[in-house]
């Protein structure tokens, strides 16, 4: 809940539909610039602060990922698991007529074999 209250307003009727639907957990939502810087430099985010949808308060980006009851609750390296979410969330964003860009397809013309950067965990809204 404490994420959720970082993010933008838009956010939290999209999320509040999405669990409905399927189990998640909100990694991220505003990052401060010692957080985006290391996110930089570790290679998981393309973009310096202050230029990170993240780095706006309230955030405009939140990061999800599907979350299991028994251990590991994240299990990175399942990849579908992930696209399954983002069918999820980017159907209540359309529902909500809010327009939102993932990670996994930032292009959004459904091809996700044309990314040169894949987050499939990121969403921002547009």
């Amino acid at each position: 809940m404490d994420r959720i209250a970082t993010l933008d307003p838009r956010w939290p009727p999209i999320l509040t539909a999405a669990i409905l639907e399927t189990d998640f957990t909100v990694i991220c939502g505003h990052r401060g610039a010692s957080a985006q810087t290391e996110a930089y430099e570790k290679g998981l985010s393309k973009t310096p602060w202050p230029r990170s949808k993240h780095n706006k308060l309230p955030s405009l980006a939140v990061d999800l990922a599907p979350w299991y009851t028994e251990e590991p609750h994240i299990r990175w390296k399942r990849n579908s698991d992930f696209i399954d979410l983002s069918a999820v969330i980017l159907g209540k964003a359309l529902e909500l007529e809010t327009n939102v860009r993932w990670g996994g397809d930032w292009d959004q013309d459904g091809d996700m074999t044309d990314q040169t950067f894949m987050d499939i965990g990121h969403y921002e809204l547009m």
